[in-house]
């Protein structure tokens, strides 16, 4: 005699079902719980950060609020500190993470990312009077400040510099400044955005990678509807001038190309 859940399982394959088609996506939970819960720094401008009244705001964040709108949702960010954010997606604290995340081939063999929504250039950040370094290649036995699990702490690690540890960009540089550190790579947009808001910082740029980094929303894997409806909605953003506006906002500029 066949056991009920071989005839249930039946029924089923005879109706078109699956179990996979029963399970509910990735889409249709952030739908009907009203928002998309976004992972996020907090402490990195311009991208993620705190403005004079204490709200969060940021590139990042109003391409997250954005997107989040033409997703019938709002947006929901949780904070957490670069070397822990990644861990959070895993841990399901988020649906997405927006913070600069560099798509790169190690990071898509386990996550999906969205279209790239913006790219950037790896600058050397060294003290003002620093002439010992030039190039990328100067770094061989330097110290370079970096949150440890960023893309730059790996850049900087390749070009044989000791990683020391920070929280975040700002105490990269203050470390540089100070002598402690002796250099430290970030992306352009980042340092012309701190030299906006402290000129007299005793740091310059000493080389620039010539090749620009994508960056992307980052998903867990196999979420095939919630990436294509993040993917609609960042194309959406850029065509209606949404984007150009936000661009306009934290950089001067259209940054969209």
């Amino acid at each position: 005699m066949k056991s009920i859940a071989t005839l249930l399982l039946a029924g089923m394959v005879q109706f078109g079902f699956s179990s996979q088609a029963l399970a509910e996506t990735e889409l249709a939970k952030v739908q009907s719980a009203g928002t998309l819960k976004i992972g996020t720094e907090g402490t990195y401008p311009p991208f993620s950060y705190h403005d004079t009244s204490g709200k969060l705001t940021g590139f990042d964040v109003e391409i997250g609020r954005e997107v989040a709108k033409r997703l019938n949702v709002k947006a929901e960010f949780v904070e957490a500190k670069w070397d822990g954010l990644i861990a959070g997606l895993d841990a399901r604290r988020y649906d997405a993470v927006i913070n600069q995340v560099a798509i790169t081939a190690p990071r898509q063999q386990k996550y999906d990312f969205s279209v790239p929504y913006i790219s950037s250039r790896a600058v050397l950040i060294v003290r003002s009077n620093n002439g010992a370094i030039t190039s990328f290649d100067d770094l061989k036995g330097k110290k370079s400040a970096h949150t440890l699990t960023s893309n730059f702490a790996q850049l900087a690690t390749r070009y044989g510099a000791q990683v020391v540890g920070t929280d975040g960009f700002n105490q990269s540089v203050d470390l540089v400044a100070s002598g402690r550190a002796d250099a430290t790579i970030n992306d352009n947009l980042s340092y012309l955005d701190f030299k906006k808001h402290k000129p007299d910082a005793d740091v310059k740029i000493a080389a620039t990678l010539p090749d620009a980094e994508d960056e992307g929303i980052l998903l867990r894997k196999n979420n095939p509807e919630l990436k294509a409806a993040i993917d609609k909605a960042i194309g959406d953003i850029k065509t209606d001038g949404t984007y150009q506006q936000i661009s306009q906002r934290f950089f001067g500029e259209d940054v969209s190309k």
